[in-house]
């Protein structure tokens, strides 16, 4: 019966506790009315409180835009991985080669074209190229061109051919290229040579010809010079057969190459070649030439030094061994802009019947092939660039030389008469060495993409020793080229060529076979050649093409008796694909 009432009393307890916190809460609050159709429970309650607008996280926005109007600082990029291509002149100016994958060029394009024109003095020119270079690593084609003219003089004609085949193939140690072809040049020798009473002496021109057949191909390593332990190589071979239209023939062959490792800050390596030359003629000559140049190069920022000798062999119908120093170097005076160089060698220059018929065509039968030996070679100069865009060199030196050789009129007499329209070649400096002190300069400027200039200039000055004068060799030359892309379809090149005066040996013909004990010196004036040409491109693989050759008009003489042709224009059309 107690726990019973323990258990009520602790029911009413709870209950008046609860009633009590209710009433307490509604004290609190404004009252309301109650609505009768609901009724009040002990159980229920009406909770009310102030609005308060809250958005979910995921739709807050919980950065303030910044309403300020200011410019972020822009910095200034620098690409480490694109070469700064600059021009290279440590060998003269030349067109700069630009950094590609091999072969790689855009769809468009095409290196594909034919050439035809036609123009005064009988002028035809066909030329024509064609290379497969659709694969990455693998390029290979031909080339073609036929030049003739005639001039105006009985005889006074010429006609080169030229005809070959290329490949070039790159592997991943190394790349392979070659040339085979055959090229012919043929002229007349009409020189105009008169006696006394003005009568030609050379009434019936013999004609004269050159035939070469040629090779030459490289394997080329592609190693990285720049890396440290890196070891770079190149071997290269050349051989051709070369015949002019009388009994004269020359065969050779050349084999050189290089090897070359860097060391830390420095190259060791060694330069070697090999040529085996002969001609066959009325007295056959072998003449044969091997040279070996190791040398230590030690390359720093803005430092060059390269120390080494040069070994050459000279054997065959003569033999002689020469040891040269080797000294170059290259400072900078100005980093990028100005560089100081300067060095000492020697060497032997290898003569052949070939280098003398390119230079002067109109040689003489049984000519004499030595050899020139440069014994001592000081030079000096500065170089530099200034970006991309112009570059420059300069360069005084000094040379001994023992075997200088010269062209000269010939003095013989052959079958019926003189033929002083032909040259012999001889050589000065073996009694006491000749001197050669001389002055270079090169320059090319890109103005714009529109317009790009170049120049070169000479200075020479000849000490003989043998004879009277540097015969046939000028003492001032200047040659001046230009470009100009007037548009993407308009383009116009031009050229002028000068040369100072030269020296000849004349006789005082009587006739033909009668002559002046006594010869001698006239002077072969100085002269100026200006060319120039242009294209239009009318559609995308058809062109127009006219080229002005001599615009000034001079029939010059190169060499004595030998005028050159007048102003001459040539045009036509080419087709690319």
């Amino acid at each position: 019966m107690k726990k019973l009432h323990n258990t009520t009393v602790k029911k009413y307890t709870l209950a008046t506790l609860l009633l009590g916190a209710g009433m307490h809460s509604f004290a609190q609050e404004t009252p309301k009315k109650v609505d009768p159709a609901t009724p009040v429970t002990i159980d229920s309650f009406d909770v009310v409180r102030d609005y308060k607008p809250i958005l979910a996280d995921a739709v807050k926005i919980r950065r303030s835009p910044d309403m300020t109007n200011k410019r972020e600082y822009q910095p200034k990029l620098n690409y480490n991985n694109i070469t700064d291509k600059k021009l290279d002149i440590n060998t003269g100016l030349r067109e700069l080669n630009v950094k590609e994958l091999p072969f790689s060029q855009l769809a468009d394009q095409t290196s594909n074209y034919v050439k035809f024109g036609v123009g005064n003095y009988n002028t035809i020119l066909g030329e024509a190229y064609l290379a497969v270079d659709k694969f990455e690593n693998t390029r290979f084609g031909l080339f073609a061109k036929h030049l003739n003219q005639k001039g105006s003089i009985e005889g006074q004609k010429f006609a080169t051919q030229d005809i070959g085949i290329f490949g070039r193939r790159v592997y991943e140690p190394f790349t392979v290229n070659g040339t085979l072809g055959y090229n012919r040049y043929s002229t007349n020798f009409y020189g105009q040579v008169f006696d006394q009473s003005s009568n030609l002496i050379n009434t019936t021109p013999e004609a004269q010809a050159f035939n070469d057949i040629y090779f030459n191909g490289e394997l080329t390593s592609n190693t990285d010079v720049d890396k440290e332990g890196a070891v770079s190589y190149s071997v290269k071979a050349d051989a051709y057969l070369f015949k002019d239209k009388y009994n004269a023939k020359e065969n050779s062959f050349a084999l050189s190459g290089y090897l070359n490792k860097k060391i830390n800050t420095f190259n060791v390596g060694a330069n070697l070649s090999a040529s085996l030359n002969s001609v066959d003629d009325v007295n056959p000559t072998k003449n044969h030439v091997a040279s070996i140049n190791p040398y230590i190069k030690f390359k720093g920022d803005n430092y060059n030094v390269t120390l080494g000798a040069n070994l050459v062999s000279e054997f065959g119908d003569s033999s002689r061994f020469n040891v040269f120093p080797t000294v170059e170097a290259d400072f900078a005076v100005v980093p990028e802009y100005v560089y100081l160089f300067a060095g000492a060698n020697g060497g032997v220059k290898q003569g052949s019947l070939r280098g003398f018929a390119k230079e002067n065509p109109y040689l003489n039968s049984n000519i004499e092939v030595r050899n020139t030996l440069e014994k001592l070679n000081i030079y000096a100069g500065l170089k530099g660039n200034a970006g991309a865009n112009f570059g420059y060199k300069v360069k005084a030196f000094y040379k001994q030389i023992e075997g200088l050789p010269l062209f000269i009129n010939s003095r013989e007499e052959l079958g019926e008469g003189f033929v002083p329209y032909k040259f012999d070649v001889i050589y000065d400096g073996y009694s006491s060495k000749a001197t050669h002190f001389g002055i270079e300069g090169e320059m090319n400027v890109r103005v714009s993409q529109l317009v790009n200039l170049g120049g070169k200039i000479n200075i020479d000055d000849y000490k003989v020793k043998d004879t009277e004068e540097a015969w046939s060799l000028p003492k001032f030359r200047f040659l001046a080229n230009a470009r100009f892309n007037i548009s993407d379809k308009f383009f116009v090149d031009a050229e002028l060529s000068t040369q100072g005066q030269t020296s000849a040996l004349a006789y005082t013909y009587t006739s033909a076979t009668v002559r002046s004990e006594n010869p001698s010196k006239v002077t072969i004036p100085s002269f100026a050649d200006f060319n120039a040409g242009a294209e239009y491109r009318i559609k995308k693989q058809l062109g127009v093409f006219v080229k002005a050759n001599n615009i000034f008009g001079t029939e010059y003489e190169r060499y004595q008796y030998y005028p050159r042709l007048g102003f001459n224009i040539i045009g036509g059309i080419n087709f690319s694909f």
